[in-house]
């Protein structure tokens, strides 16, 4: 009897951790831009209600907003602008905690941004640990110039970031050439894939008639290129 009565509370739990797992990440995205947008329109609509009373409407902050940043990358193009953006970060840089906190916001804005220099998480590699280990990074440096006496042990180095999983965080290592592959994966997936423990990321939907669950690619390590 005791089964029996356990077979339908299983059913309905397990019905919910479904339910749960597809409205979660939803529910978390609408209140991250929803934060985001009531935020934006809370401080610029304010300000264009002062200017402009007569004129303002509901949403004309976020409208503002959008197109402040639009303007701001335009004159990003412009020479001056990027002297004067670079002289003000050089004045930042002076400001103790404001330094470390600017320059880390400024880091991962690089690091979305699609045009990022080389090497500023552009690579996505594996690293290899003996034969049978291998860490999903970023390649950030691809030589030893510049770095600290001590922290390379030989020239034939190069600099890796290897996220943690389930949290932001993560390790600067600097290995051999040889222990590194690249991985034919975007940032965006490289970041998602490690983020989620490898439970999600790029994978080949099964072919019309595949029945079954589909099986774990293996990567051809002829095609590895070492860097």
């Amino acid at each position: 009897m005791s089964s029996i009565l356990r077979k339908p509370r299983s059913f309905l739990t397990r019905i919910f951790v479904q339910g749960l797992v597809v409205m979660l990440p939803i529910a978390v995205t609408v209140s991250i831009l929803y934060w985001l947008a009531a935020t934006t329109e809370r401080f610029l609509g304010a300000i264009f209600y002062r200017l402009f009373p007569e004129l303002y409407r509901p949403g004309m902050g976020m409208v503002l907003g959008l197109a402040i940043v639009f303007v701001v990358g335009l004159l990003m193009n412009a020479w001056i602008t990027r002297a004067l953006v670079a002289r003000t970060e050089a004045m930042v840089e002076q400001i103790p905690v404001v330094k470390t906190i600017y320059g880390s916001i400024r880091d991962f804005a690089n690091f979305l941004s699609p045009k990022g220099k080389k090497g500023d998480f552009q690579t996505v590699v594996a690293v290899s640990l003996g034969s049978d280990v291998r860490l999903v990074g970023f390649l950030t440096r691809e030589d030893a110039s510049g770095l600290p006496d001590g922290l390379a042990s030989a020239d034939d180095v190069v600099g890796v970031y290897l996220p943690m999983s389930y949290q932001i965080g993560g390790f600067t290592v600097f290995v051999p050439k040889a222990a590194v592959h690249p991985l034919a994966m975007s940032v965006e997936d490289a970041m998602r894939f490690t983020l989620t423990a490898a439970m999600s990321g790029p994978h080949k939907p099964p072919s019309p008639g595949e029945s079954g669950s589909p099986q774990a690619p293996h990567a051809d390590p002829d095609q590895a290129r070492r860097v």
